[in-house]
């Protein structure tokens, strides 16, 4: 189907629902095209490619929402999809904060977003192949010890959304990526130990060179070898950027809108407070070019924005869709996301952690003892509570060099305290998807091991 047609089958089925007797409708159609290239031991492992297309629509009879979805882009699919949303309005209870934003909350941002790049769609599958092929073979002539691999991939994606309602608001937008990633297992005796790397961009161009991520992969599983487990202390705990970004995925869940309203949150009443140390910025934001948490408008319409959430350890805002801002009395982020079907639910943009001024180095070598973390297994997270404790990996810290390698212990605290002892924050920040955080110090945390 041709672009103008897609938008118009949107505004058409809008159309549709209003005249099947509907108050207020919203229709989502999405499409795109996977691709995905795997090499195992310098051998062709597997080869997917895939596309998809479905339309989405939620609709109002008053305060009551209905829902359908279907892949069937008919006439007759179409005319199921009205029907099906319309039956369900009936039959469902009024919520009375149910509805769509107000119109003069609607709109998109103008201007190119770079969230496209043709050079995606261009690609060969032999490049795209020898790609994977590159990274994998680096990764195992970095060291005599990588012995083995899990492989590499190289992944594509091109899509399309399109979005409409019964407010006014019409409007779509392309988006490609690609990413490369390796998997190398280092042998060393009877230490065996893998790691992975991997590099992701809008654009083909942007990518880190195969030969780079093959050869940090390789570096990250060679530094793991021979990994002791330590005594149970208390001690400065170092996130690097990569477990950095999960303690963002918790603040995320704890300012979550629907987290805050059924007081599920640690963070719940404490707008305007202090809940961090002055070290830490945090935003949400929709608007950055290129980025993987950027769109024009949410998922319901609204434009996405800029929302500080933690200023200088303040607590700013939480992220709402209109929902959940109704039912706190509040006014729309702009951070709605769906799928196909259903009520939207409440996404992020760019979730990120402003850089600070220290480098990782410089942060390392002011701590005499303590535990570097390079990667975080289980999910021992509490966010009404703020409990803290999951099993990490990583480098121990002894006389500001990391020393040696660590594994199977926990790291215990309270995400509370954690926000409040957070004593230097990197200036190491990049992204690597819709979350970031540069590498972290927090000041005290209890590392368990023997």
């Amino acid at each position: 189907m041709s672009e103008n047609h897609l938008s118009e089958l949107a505004g058409d089925v809008v159309k549709r629902a209003l005249a099947a007797g509907a108050s207020d409708a919203e229709c989502t159609i999405s499409e795109g095209d996977e691709f995905s290239a795997n090499v195992r031991m310098r051998e062709i492992e597997n080869l997917k490619e895939a596309g998809s297309r479905g339309a989405g629509l939620r609709i109002l009879i008053g305060r009551k929402t209905g829902a359908s979805y279907t892949s069937d882009l008919s006439r007759e699919g179409i005319e199921h999809l009205v029907k099906s949303a319309i039956e369900l309005a009936d039959i469902t209870t009024e919520d009375p904060h149910a509805g769509l934003p107000e119109p003069e909350e609607l709109g998109a941002l103008a201007g190119d977003l770079q969230l496209y790049s043709p050079d995606v769609e261009q690609l060969e599958t032999a490049l795209k192949i020898e790609t994977a092929r590159r990274a994998e073979e680096a990764a195992l002539s970095a060291d005599p010890r990588i012995s083995n691999s899990e492989g590499a991939s190289f992944d594509t994606h091109v899509g399309r959304h399109i979005f409409a309602n019964s407010r006014g608001f019409a409007g779509d937008y392309r988006a490609t990526y690609c990413s490369l990633s390796a998997i190398p297992v280092a042998r060393d005796g009877d230490s065996m130990e893998r790691d992975y790397w991997y590099t992701i961009a809008r654009g083909f161009a942007q990518l880190e060179a195969p030969e780079v991520v093959g050869r940090t992969a390789a570096q990250r599983a060679l530094r793991r070898l021979h990994a002791v487990k330590v005594d149970t202390q208390k001690v400065p705990v170092v996130f690097e950027p990569r477990t950095a970004r999960t303690l963002l995925d918790n603040l995320f869940e704890a300012v979550h809108g629907m987290s805050i309203y059924r007081h599920e949150s640690f963070l719940t009443g404490k707008l305007g407070e202090k809940v961090a140390s002055e070290n830490v910025t945090v935003a949400d934001d929709g608007t950055m070019p290129g980025l993987f948490g950027t769109s024009p408008f949410d998922d319901e319409g609204v434009p996405s924005r800029r929302t500080m959430v933690i200023e200088r350890g303040v607590l700013k805002n939480y992220l709402l869709n209109t929902y959940a801002a109704r039912k706190l009395g509040m006014k729309t982020t702009g951070n709605a996301a769906r799928g196909l079907t259903g009520n939207a639910g409440i996404g992020r943009g760019n979730f990120y952690m402003e850089k600070g001024v220290q480098t990782p180095e410089q942060i390392i070598s002011r701590i005499p003892n303590g535990f570097y973390v390079t990667e975080l297994m289980g999910f021992g997270v509490n966010i009404v509570t703020g409990d803290y404790s999951r099993g990490a990996a990583g480098l121990w810290i002894r006389n500001g060099e990391l020393a040696f390698a660590v594994s199977e212990v926990t790291i215990a605290g309270n995400l509370k305290d954690m926000l409040l002892g957070m004593e230097a924050v990197g200036s190491d920040l990049e992204f690597r998807g819709s979350v970031a955080a540069p590498t972290l110090k927090i000041g005290e945390m209890t590392v368990g091991g023997k």
